[in-house]
């Protein structure tokens, strides 16, 4: 026991020494305190096996929302379950909270968030957490709390521990002066919501950690995402979610977007190869901190044309919405995504047609398609 409590006091002697000799410089930082909330140790996420050179340990903010459960998957089919742990500040459906590790995480807790990342020896982040544009548009403060303020949070923890961190940016972050058709990769950006305004100060806070003090940051311009898992919620998109949910109840739907009105969307499979893919993408590969990423692009018409060949009965109608329409007319109606596909090799699987096929096979329409077939 004497060996062992002089072990302990060198140690202690070492650490506390401002002059080692080891050449090494120690940064200072804030002191991680014992918190209540602070994560308990689970043999599931402390794997003695594992490997940090093999395989990231990953965390995911937001993770109950559209994209987070999907990449959760995605990613523990690919590093193992226990490598990937999702996180919300919302009560998870049984069936994620048994799919996988689930902790709670509010990005507005710095301290608890931290601990979060230090006990769970995490190396990527992908910080979904955000109020999207309607919501935000309701309740601006709490927007600018989580979409700002969160993400500088996030930001400092993530400079601070060394972690490849990836925002997602959106269509949104594009405004009525922005070129349309197409849409490169850097232009003027004034976007016109609270959500928009919070994803260009995303991407440009991220670029400037990264020159700044050398931070891993990757991010996406998302286009519309179409997802069979998810119910339509009102956005601008969303009514290429809602066609096929009336097209097979009632055969008739009514678009609150002009016929020609012409988006970028992608389906939800791609989005997610996207973005694991730029994820594992070299470092030196990159030409760029923030990439558009597209795979088609569509106007209400066309997608109603390609739906009438598996529902020929579909009665479409049009009652625009001005607010919705003023919207999508600032927006973006083609990505060019160039530099995604030179850089990383992005491509897309899914085009209009497979989409709607997709669609229809998710959403239980089999007799509907072998009826048209």
């Amino acid at each position: 026991m004497p060996i062992v409590r002089n072990l302990g006091r060198a140690a202690s002697q070492l650490l506390q020494s401002s002059g080692c000799g080891c050449g090494v410089s120690l940064v200072p930082v804030r002191a991680i305190g014992v918190s209540p909330r602070q994560v308990a140790s689970d043999a599931s996420f402390h794997s003695v096996t594992f490997s940090e050179s093999d395989h990231p340990r990953v965390l995911i903010t937001g993770g109950l929302g559209q994209l987070g459960v999907g990449l959760a998957k995605l990613l523990r089919k690919r590093f193992g379950k226990n490598n990937v742990i999702l996180s919300d500040i919302r009560k998870p459906a049984d069936n994620v909270f048994y799919s996988g590790p689930f902790i709670f995480a509010d990005i507005l807790d710095y301290k608890n968030l931290r601990e979060i990342v230090v006990n769970n020896r995490i190396t990527w982040l992908f910080h979904y957490s955000a109020l999207l544009s309607a919501v935000g548009e309701a309740n601006v403060p709490l927007a600018r709390a989580v979409n700002i303020t969160g993400l500088h949070n996030v930001l400092d923890i993530a400079a601070e521990h060394n972690l490849r961190l990836f925002v997602p940016s959106t269509i949104g972050a594009f405004g009525p002066t922005s070129p349309r058709d197409p849409t490169p990769d850097l232009c003027i950006q004034r976007p016109r919501t609270i959500y928009g305004v919070s994803k260009v100060h995303a991407e440009l806070m991220g670029e400037y950690y990264h020159y700044r003090y050398g931070l891993d940051f990757r991010c996406l311009r998302y286009p519309g995402i179409i997802s069979a898992d998810s119910q339509p919620g009102g956005g601008t998109t969303d009514y290429a979610v809602q066609i096929f949910h009336d097209a097979i109840k009632t055969g008739k739907f009514k678009c609150y977007l002009r016929p020609d009105t012409r988006l970028p969307m992608m389906y939800i499979d791609d989005c997610l190869k996207a973005t694991l893919e730029v994820m594992e993408a070299p470092a030196e590969a990159l030409t760029m901190r923030t990439y558009n990423i597209s795979a088609m692009s569509f106007t209400p018409e066309e997608l109603a044309q390609e739906v009438q060949k598996y529902v020929p009965e579909l009665q479409m109608t049009y009652n625009v919405d001005q607010v919705r329409q003023a919207i999508a007319d600032s927006w973006p109606m083609n990505f060019d995504d160039s530099n995604a596909r030179r850089d990383w090799g992005w491509k897309h699987d899914y085009d209009l047609p497979e989409l709607v096929t997709t669609m229809f096979s998710y959403l239980g329409s089999d007799s509907r398609i072998a009826q048209a077939n």
